[in-house]
C-alpha cells in the first residue's frame, strides 16, 4: 500500500475511477477549464443508500428461502420513492462458502433514495447520527422480517451492520454518499472518458454509458481500448481465439 508521501508517475495516462465530483476534486483548481468544473458542479446527483448488513442461522429462516429479495411499501410511490423499495440479497443461498457453515450472510438496502441532507454536518460519534441510524434503518429491518419470514429474529443475528450516507461518503469516497449522476435518458448523456486535462481519463458510473456493475465496467474498457494500439487490440483478440 502506497503512503501519502509517495509519487506514482504514470507514463502514458492517468484514469480515474472516482466520480466526476471527486474527481474534481483532486485536481489544481488553474488545471482545469472554468466550463469543466461548472458542468461538473451542475451535474445533478442521485440520493445515497441505507445498508445493512447481517449474519445469522440458517435454522433462523424459512427453508424456500430465495437469493433475492423485493420489498415494495407503497406501488404508487415507485422505485424512486424515499423509503419505499428495500432490495435484499442473500447470496450465501446459492454458495455456501460465502458463510461459516450452517450460517447466512445478507444484504439490504434502499437504492439511492435516502437524502444526503438528513446527515449532512452529523458527528458520526454522536447520540443523534445513533438515533437517526436506528431510526432510519428500521424500514429495512421490517423488509427483512417479511422476506425471511417468522422464524427470523433480528434479536438472534450473528452480525449486525448499519451502513448510513455517511458510511458511503467516508468508505467509498462518494461526494456526498452519491449513488451517481442523476442524468435522464432522452434528456441527457452521460460523458466521455475524455477530459479537459490532457491524458486523463476517467471510467466508472460518472462517464458513459452510465451507473450499474455492467455499464461501468464498459466504461473500463473503453478507457482501456483508447490506451492501446489496433496492433495489440488485434494480439488480444488472437489469444482469446476471437
Amino acid at each position: 500500500m502506497f503512503s501519502s508521501l509517495q509519487i506514482v508517475r504514470a507514463k502514458k495516462a492517468v484514469v480515474s475511477n472516482a466520480s466526476m465530483w471527486d474527481t474534481l476534486g483532486l485536481l489544481p483548481p488553474d488545471a482545469v477549464p472554468r466550463s469543466y468544473q461548472d458542468q461538473v458542479k451542475a451535474t445533478p446527483q442521485c440520493d445515497s443508500f441505507m445498508h445493512l448488513h447481517l449474519g445469522f442461522d440458517t435454522e433462523c429462516v424459512k427453508e424456500d428461502l430465495g437469493i433475492h429479495h423485493i420489498v415494495v411499501n407503497d406501488w404508487d410511490k415507485g422505485v424512486d420513492g424515499e423509503q419505499n423499495v428495500v432490495l435484499i440479497s442473500v447470496p450465501s443461498v446459492l454458495s455456501e462458502g460465502l458463510a461459516p457453515p450452517g450460517k447466512h450472510i445478507l444484504h439490504a438496502y434502499t437504492p439511492g433514495t435516502e437524502p444526503f441532507g438528513l446527515w449532512d454536518g452529523l458527528d458520526r460519534k454522536s447520540a443523534a447520527y445513533r438515533s437517526l441510524k436506528e431510526e432510519r434503518s428500521e424500514v429495512m429491518w421490517k423488509a427483512v422480517e417479511l422476506a425471511l419470514g417468522p422464524k427470523f429474529s433480528r434479536e438472534k443475528c450473528d452480525v449486525k451492520l448499519v451502513g448510513t450516507p455517511l458510511t458511503h461518503k467516508r468508505f467509498l469516497r462518494r461526494n456526498r454518499g452519491t449513488y451517481g449522476p442523476a442524468i435522464k435518458a432522452g434528456e441527457a448523456t452521460f460523458p466521455g472518458q475524455a477530459t479537459p486535462v490532457p491524458q486523463l481519463f476517467c471510467c466508472g458510473d460518472s462517464t458513459f454509458p452510465g451507473i450499474g456493475v455492467p455499464a461501468v465496467a464498459a466504461s473500463g474498457a473503453i478507457v482501456a481500448n483508447t490506451l492501446v494500439s489496433v496492433a495489440q487490440h488485434s494480439e488480444l483478440l488472437d489469444a482469446v481465439g476471437i
